[in-house]
């Protein structure tokens, strides 16, 4: 299963957090392959804490052809055609895409590490992935999404927005 996680906490050329990610999807599934799934919207404040505004995310399973380097310099790509600047770390931005996982690959060089390093710490990226594929299982802890979910520490946490929230 290839993860990608979205998200967004500025406004951009497509409007609010939530369009952009849509609109995100949509350049994803013509331009990397086949959306296979995609979780709902969540809300979350921002990681490191900060008064940014907090974020809208959401989670996709896709298949593709594209290697998993050609699939992250993909990613960057469509970041930067809808305004993402890389200035400073963990900066608010107009989207962020992130490879979390390419089937159950293990690896770790200058420019790509997977597992994403820091997926299992993030109720953002659990949350929803637990929605889409429960049972999932991180390749190099060996652990459910559900556990990795119960070993979060309190109050880390991700709200999930139905079809009338923003």
């Amino acid at each position: 299963m290839i993860i990608i996680g979205l998200g967004a906490n500025r406004p951009g050329d497509l409007g609010q957090p939530r369009e952009t990610i849509a609109t995100a999807l949509d350049v994803l599934a013509r331009e990397a392959g086949h959306i296979v799934a995609r979780s709902g919207f969540y809300r979350s404040a921002p990681v490191p804490a900060s008064d940014q505004p907090w974020f809208i995310n959401a989670v996709a399973s896709i298949k593709t052809s594209l290697s998993p380097e050609e699939l992250l310099a993909l990613l960057h790509r469509i970041e930067a055609r809808f305004g993402r600047v890389r200035r400073i770390r963990n900066e608010a931005r107009v989207l962020d895409l992130d490879l979390i996982a390419y089937d159950e690959r293990i690896e770790s060089n200058a420019g790509l590490i997977l597992p994403h390093p820091r997926m299992h710490e993030r109720a953002f990226v659990l949350l929803p992935l637990a929605e889409i594929a429960p049972g999932w299982v991180h390749p190099r802890l060996g652990l459910t999404v559900e556990r990795l979910i119960e070993r979060l520490p309190p109050g880390l946490t991700a709200e999930h927005l139905d079809s009338r929230s923003n």
